[in-house]
């Protein structure tokens, strides 16, 4: 085979004696394995298995693919399969560089199924030539090997997901992706492992984009300030702020790079990066295990855009909505308090002239109102507030109620329970103060 084919199949031009082999042989990345070295081994391997048997006339070898895409699923192996099951197929066998850079799980299996169907033999370094698997000691080994193989594979990932979360919960460090909209990636100098700072590689860390981070600024205090994710994305839009695909367009080639969308202002709000802590796998789908959890940084990382303080605060608001005579009307506990029974927060809800809050457990219209559900719960803002005031200000808070502070007494209170941390936990016993789950 010419070695300086590194595409695809390559074909010898001198005659064959014996049994005619096709080579297959992988590795699973261009940017840390050198392709060169990676195709040559293997393939050393497979031309000493068959030597006196036969040789190779043609090689396939997939780079930068996993083990754990299917064959047909690869370039080079599905090129494979339809060359060698042609009617006008020259191939006598199909030669395996070694078992575990082709094969994970039942991919074998699928294979020989396919190979015997074709008439043809599969040959492995480990069996030291065709397997067979009508043999006893072929089936064991066989065995062995896709258990190893499947366990290197968990094994490498474990290690990747743990050392990824340590990394970023210990050492606070930005492990790649897009920067967030406000934010650009500066050099945070050179890699701490000695072998990949000679090769000259570098860290890099968040630092605020002076033409962006002003804009994430602002949408924090317009949602502080009650202001729904629509209102920010309408004024956002009529002022024309380029959105974070206009913004940085060679990261966001998936996105239009029109306008704000409600999905786009929502989760800038709930991005714990901006309070200058490093995150990771926020939106992990597999938590099997504590390597593959969400992970927070255990100290500031970059500099914020918003206090930690604020932060949580933004995750309690619900904005504001006009009332049929054009007046807002305003609740100054919505999101603080939570139902005791089923752990929903309670909704806000205007009832003869004065904010309430109620829970119906997840009931809504659409459900039959005779299914059984716990009794609703009902509370005045004015009668939680008067109660809340007297144990906040017995805690030392400054909240005490006197007549002359009883129009702002509610943002107060509210204010009081920010600032401490605290949620109201209300049942049909009555309320409690609860710190908020930091984790």
């Amino acid at each position: 085979m010419n070695s300086k084919n590194q595409t695809g199949p390559a074909s010898t031009n001198v005659h064959v004696n014996g049994l005619r082999f096709a080579f297959y042989g992988r590795t699973s990345t261009t940017r840390h394995q050198d392709r060169v070295s990676s195709q040559g081994w293997q393939r050393d391997m497979a031309d000493e298995l068959v030597a006196g048997h036969g040789q190779v006339a043609t090689a396939y070898f997939d780079a930068g693919t996993s083990r754990r895409i299917p064959w047909r699923q690869r370039p080079q192996a599905a090129q494979l399969m339809t060359t060698a099951s042609s009617p006008e197929s020259v191939i006598d066998a199909i030669v395996i560089g070694e078992y575990e850079r082709a094969f994970t799980g039942t991919q074998f299996a699928t294979l020989y199924t396919w190979c015997t169907r074709h008439g043809l033999q599969l040959w492995l370094p480990e069996t030291g030539g065709p397997v067979d698997l009508a043999n006893r000691d072929h089936r064991a080994l066989l065995s062995l090997l896709a258990t190893q193989s499947q366990r290197e594979v968990l094994r490498a990932r474990h290690r990747v997901l743990a050392t990824m979360r340590n990394q970023t919960i210990q050492q606070g460090r930005y492990l790649g992706g897009r920067p967030p909209y406000g934010y650009r990636l500066v050099d945070a100098g050179p890699h701490p492992n000695p072998v990949d700072a000679r090769w000259g590689r570098r860290l890099q860390r968040l630092a605020p984009d002076p033409r962006t981070a002003p804009h994430v600024a602002w949408m924090f205090r317009q949602r502080l300030a009650g202001h729904s994710v629509a209102s920010i994305a309408r004024h956002l839009n009529e002022r024309r702020v380029p959105c974070p695909s206009s913004a940085d367009p060679d990261r966001n080639r998936h996105r239009t790079r029109r306008t704000w969308t409600l999905r786009t202002v929502a989760v800038i709000p709930a991005n714990p990066r901006y309070t200058g802590r490093q995150t990771w796998n926020r939106r992990a789908t597999d938590n099997s295990g504590p390597a593959s959890t969400p992970a927070l940084s255990a100290k500031v990382a970059h500099p914020a855009l918003v206090t930690e303080q604020d932060f949580v605060a933004a995750q309690q608001i619900r904005a504001t909505r006009p009332a049929t005579d054009g007046r807002t009307r305003r609740f100054a506990l919505a999101g603080l308090i939570h139902c005791g029974v089923c752990d929903r927060r309670l909704d806000s809800h205007w009832n003869h002239g004065r904010p309430t809050y109620r829970c119906r457990h997840g009931h809504t219209s659409t459900q039959r109102a005779g299914q059984p559900r716990p009794k609703t719960l009902y509370i005045r803002e004015d009668h939680l507030v008067d109660e809340i005031s007297i144990r906040l200000g017995d805690e030392g808070n400054d909240c005490h109620t006197t007549p002359e502070l009883d129009p702002p007494r509610h943002r107060r209170v509210a204010a009081a329970l920010r600032d401490s941390r605290k949620i109201i936990v209300y049942d049909h016993a009555g309320w409690r103060l609860q710190e908020i789950d930091s984790s």
